[in-house]
């Protein structure tokens, strides 16, 4: 087993998005461009609801993939493609705007909290002007798995638990597979929790690059401190090992099969090419981005 360490760290900034939203983004800024095939990290998350009651009114994508994951609180969600949703804590929705969606996301407080994550994923150049598609899931699809000092949430790709470990998606020592399903990249992406000084330990493919993010307390990974609202790319290797601090730590796990293609991005639109992004602008100027319905 060789263990992967830390390459690159880098600390979220606050940024303004939609109706003046403030969210926290790590990857997708001067830092870090882009990480083959991710392309934006935000972390977003509050206990006033002035900070983000107008939400993300209507706006476009095209070329690429979202992935939202609410911790707390839930989001209204309406698109083009004619999905309405409400997605709740704990729940995950992909969407693949390829040639083109327009849609809103209005979050919401529960009991007083409002968190989550979006993540954005690239596709490669033979997708990018496909038809659209969705998933979404409620909390109550997604599995769990629970060890001593272990709890992780399997969103996308593969979580091989302890011998020790029995739940209901897997028996002992059994492959836990996650319910969506990014077919271009190979995606995993684990919500862990640790409890304080627990060694977490995961196999993870040396063709994929990954990162981690720490949401809550603080880990090691060797002698590298992962502080909160750390983003940690990932180096070489084929596993990786995390040991949490004396709070404990939650953190996601994501990582994926690079597309290798060149990436030209302007605001919510990720081509191959300039003319490209200038075809898009055009597209939603003249009213013609989205082009079809996805099947739901």
């Amino acid at each position: 087993m060789n263990i992967r360490p830390i390459q690159q760290q880098i600390n979220a900034i606050a940024v303004s998005e939609g109706a003046g939203v403030t969210v926290h983004r790590t990857l997708g800024t001067s830092a870090l461009k882009n990480l083959d095939p991710f392309l934006m990290l935000d972390h977003f998350g509050s206990d006033d609801p002035d900070e983000y009651i107008a939400g993300f009114p209507d706006h476009p994508h095209r070329g690429f993939v979202t992935l939202t994951y609410m911790l707390d609180g839930h989001m209204e969600h309406r698109d083009s493609m004619g999905n309405r949703g409400d997605l709740r804590a704990g729940g995950a929705q992909w969407m693949k705007a390829a040639s083109g969606v327009i849609h809103s996301e209005m979050p919401q407080q529960s009991n007083g909290l409002m968190r989550g994550f979006q993540l954005w994923i690239n596709l490669p150049a033979r997708e990018k002007m496909s038809d659209p598609a969705y998933q979404e899931f409620g909390p109550e699809a997604i599995p769990e798995v629970v060890d001593a000092g272990v709890r992780v949430r399997v969103l996308a790709g593969e979580y091989l638990a302890n011998e020790n470990v029995a739940n209901e998606y897997a028996g002992q020592g059994a492959t836990t597979r996650g319910v969506i399903d990014d077919p271009h990249t190979d995606l995993r992406y684990l919500d862990v929790r640790l409890e304080p000084a627990t060694v977490f330990s995961q196999p993870l493919d040396a063709a994929l690059r990954g990162f981690v993010y720490v949401y809550a307390g603080n880990a090691l990974a060797g002698r590298q401190a992962l502080p909160q609202h750390s983003f940690s790319v990932l180096g070489a290797g084929d596993a990786v090992q995390l040991v949490a601090g004396p709070a404990g730590a939650r953190f996601i796990l994501v990582a994926g099969r690079p597309i290798g293609e060149a990436v030209v991005q302007y605001g919510p639109f990720v081509m191959n090419s300039r003319d490209e992004i200038e075809q898009a602008m055009r597209d939603y100027r003249d009213g013609t981005l989205v082009r079809a319905k996805a099947t739901v």
